[in-house]
């Protein structure tokens, strides 16, 4: 579920709806100011604080999941 709504908000803030579990976000054309937005995202969506460091290091939405899962509770 988790992995479903990082998608979602991936799709919204890169423009595309054709984004896979394991696409890079720099290929996707990700920058620093969209991740920045979904940085925010994360936090009033998921009610999860990623550090900047973390998205760089988990550029995927499988792995990214994965560390906001390990964080606690996402907010339904």
């Amino acid at each position: 579920m988790t992995a479903e709504r990082v998608r979602a908000i991936w799709c919204r803030e890169l423009q595309r709806d054709d984004i896979a579990a394991d696409d890079d976000f720099f290929a996707l054309g990700g920058q620093s100011v969209i991740m920045a937005r979904i940085q925010g995202a994360y936090l009033e969506e998921l009610g999860v604080e990623v550090p900047m460091d973390q998205m760089f290091l988990n550029p995927t939405v499988a792995s990214i999941s994965a560390y906001i899962e390990t964080q606690g509770a996402v907010t339904p």
